[in-house]
């Protein structure tokens, strides 16, 4: 086995990486074009100018339904002294868009015609030349300039071109990019069951999601079958993709610096490397290359990294092959709800959530992996933080680039705290009867939530903090630590919180006393969690410490999480909902029915979005599917349980 490892010893800034490749292959003087049909032009850029054949319209035309007159015969027309015209001779009926008959230069509008007979209507009032007529040319005359070069086409090109007697145009050749993707690892999701999927195995997927982004910005794109790791049937792939023209070549995986990662080498053996690594995160291990002046880009095997490396140079430059600008995203100002730290030296770019709380547009962050390609369709916009700082504050208003429009970021419910699984059946209800509106919650634990409606950065908060002294739920947290804000408690759901095993429950675990066993592995929920804080008060009713749990320090952010650490073997026992043991098919030794409530200031409780909330959650369709996932009790579901107004 080839050890070899490609080490990043002279790595680029994003700005430097850019220009290298932009200086290396310059814009082109002649670009190719070819022809097409009109109806097949939309999106595509105009090769050459286009100029109309006919006129627009290529008659004179009546504008209204109607009678048509030559104007000097009305003349003198008026209420006390109507004139009467003969049909067929001083007047002829028109609809809308009929040929003007020759001699004629006026159409008056039916309902100022009053009909006398078959032969004769009158009129009170004068019309002037030219009036309710489209005159010839009125729109497009012909031989005048349509459209310039590199204008892109539209949808309503479409019927200007048409009417202007213009069936094909020119334009310019899409880019044709070949992606190539790598790995050992990679199975073909048409060929795969996923009963049949083996650990180590991946479903092949940057190959889909770059070739619907190549077409998005013009290009077109051929997709290689999965390549092995091998160099040298990696390099007679890109060696046949050389010979069949096309305009840039795309290595996906093995970008990185192991042993196996091969892209850098066959770039070196058959070419030249320009840049191999960039100070950004993610998509740091991207490489650009030139090989017989094409470009050729090994694209990191991550899926987040990929569409990062893509977007910064692969698109601008499809849009630089067919001479149209990369256009920037649309930006917008935004204030993180919490301190965000960045590494010195990288730029970041952080995927976030946003929604409109109050005046403010506030943004919560979400997990930074560049594996995890729910970071991105779960975003609503990207902060770029700079190499040059450590990371931003608290509400310091940031630039965020949106990857939705204004109108969703504004119909968008922030709820943050702890995690349910109702949460994702209340989103989906919402949307399915409220089309425009979505809910976005973050899973920060209870006490999070706490601290977001302090800090004025969400609508609502889900919280299950148990008070150990007397057994009641969030009142007494509410009153401790926003004494002084306007507070409505309305319970979601009562769930089943219990001990999480594997089926079969191997370890034969009982309760909460057997997490101090040292054959047993632990994880745990985050601090300020509610189901941290049920732990340690169950732990010291039965006189468990928590040095005593292995694995106890190691945390989760989700209830589902938790069971995936369990079903795959990383852990033995997690604290968690019945739902989340269902959903996974694992054991649930039951532990306590807490309560589990939404915590919504009086600032947002009557607005519209809020109150459509709250009528779904008192929806005989939502407690429907609540109670179908098991463990779930509605008989006080939407119930204002307490108030401090």
């Amino acid at each position: 086995m080839n050890q070899k490892r490609n080490v990043y010893l002279h790595m680029k800034t994003l700005t430097e990486a850019r220009e290298i490749l932009f200086n290396r292959f310059q814009r082109p003087v002649n670009i190719p074009a070819e022809a097409i049909t009109v109806s097949d032009a939309v999106g595509r850029i105009l090769a050459e100018p286009v100029h109309a054949k006919i006129s627009s319209p290529n008659f004179h035309a009546a504008a209204m339904d109607g009678i048509v007159v030559k104007a000097k015969t009305t003349f003198g027309a008026n209420e006390l002294k109507p004139k009467k015209l003969k049909i067929g001779k001083e007047a002829v009926y028109v609809n809308t868009g009929h040929v003007i008959p020759e001699g004629m230069d006026a159409v008056i509008m039916i309902e100022h015609v009053q009909v006398l007979d078959e032969e004769a209507v009158e009129i009170e009032a004068p019309a002037f030349p030219w009036q309710n007529i489209r005159k010839m040319g009125e729109d497009i005359v012909a031989t005048e300039l349509l459209f310039p070069r590199n204008y892109e086409i539209t949808p309503y090109s479409l019927g200007a071109l048409l009417s202007a007697g213009i069936f094909s145009v020119s334009v310019v050749k899409s880019p044709e990019l070949l992606i190539i993707p790598t790995g050992s690892e990679l199975v073909e999701w048409r060929n795969t069951s996923i009963d049949d999927l083996k650990p180590g195995q991946v479903i092949e997927t940057n190959s889909f999601v770059l070739g619907k982004l190549i077409e998005s910005c013009g290009g077109c794109y051929v997709r290689h079958e999965k390549v092995m790791d091998n160099l040298e049937k990696i390099k007679l792939a890109v060696n046949s993709a050389l010979s069949d023209a096309f305009d840039m070549i795309l290595i996906l995986g093995g970008s990185s610096a192991g042993s196996e990662d091969y892209a850098e080498r066959v770039i070196a053996d058959l070419g030249e490397t320009l840049v191999h690594g960039v100070t950004i995160m993610p998509g740091k291990p991207v490489i650009i290359g030139d090989v017989n002046e094409t470009p050729v880009f090994g694209i990191p095997g991550y899926p987040v990294s990929a569409i990062i490396a893509f977007e910064q140079f692969v698109r601008p430059m499809i849009c630089r092959m067919q001479g149209k600008p990369d256009e920037p995203k649309q930006t917008i100002q935004v204030e993180p709800t919490r301190k965000i730290a960045s590494k010195l030296g990288v730029e970041e770019f952080l995927r976030v959530k946003l929604g409109r709380v109050g005046t403010r547009v506030v943004a919560t962050p979400l997990p930074r992996g560049a594996g995890s390609i729910t970071t991105i369709t779960e975003a609503d916009g990207i902060i770029r933080i700079p190499n040059h700082i450590e990371g931003i504050k608290e509400n310091e208003p940031v630039t965020a680039e949106l990857l939705r429009p204004p109108t969703f970021i504004n119909n968008t419910i922030v709820g943050v705290g702890s995690h349910d699984n109702t949460l994702d059946v209340l989103a989906d209800q919402i949307r399915s009867t409220h089309g425009n509106l979505t809910l976005s919650s973050s899973h920060v634990g209870s006490m999070g939530g706490l601290m977001a409606i302090k800090r004025e950065a969400c609508h609502f908060a889900g919280s299950h903090l148990l008070n150990i002294k007397d057994g009641s739920y969030n009142i007494s947290y509410i009153q401790k630590y926003l004494p002084d804000k306007p507070i409505r408690l309305v319970n979601l759901v009562f769930r089943d919180q219990g001990l999480m095993v594997p089926k079969g429950n191997p370890k034969m675990i009982q309760g909460i006393e057997d997490l101090s066993r040292k054959d047993i592995r632990f994880i745990n929920r985050q601090a300020g969690s509610g189901t941290r804080i049920l732990l340690d008060y169950r732990l010291e009713q039965v006189g468990v410490h928590s040095k005593d749990i292995i694995g106890y320090e190691n945390e989760e952010f989700t209830h589902m999480s938790i069971a995936v650490a369990i079903l795959s073997g990383t852990a033995d026992v997690g604290l968690g909902i019945f739902a989340a043991a269902s959903a996974l098919n694992l054991d649930f030794i039951p532990v306590v029915t807490e309560q589990y409530d939404l915590i919504i200031p009086e600032t947002y409780f009557h607005t519209q979005n809020i109150q459509i909330l709250l009528e779904t959650i008192t929806s005989k369709a939502f407690k429907t599917r609540v109670e179908a996932l098991g463990g779930y009790h509605t008989n006080q579901t939407g119930k204002i349980i307490w108030n401090s107004v």
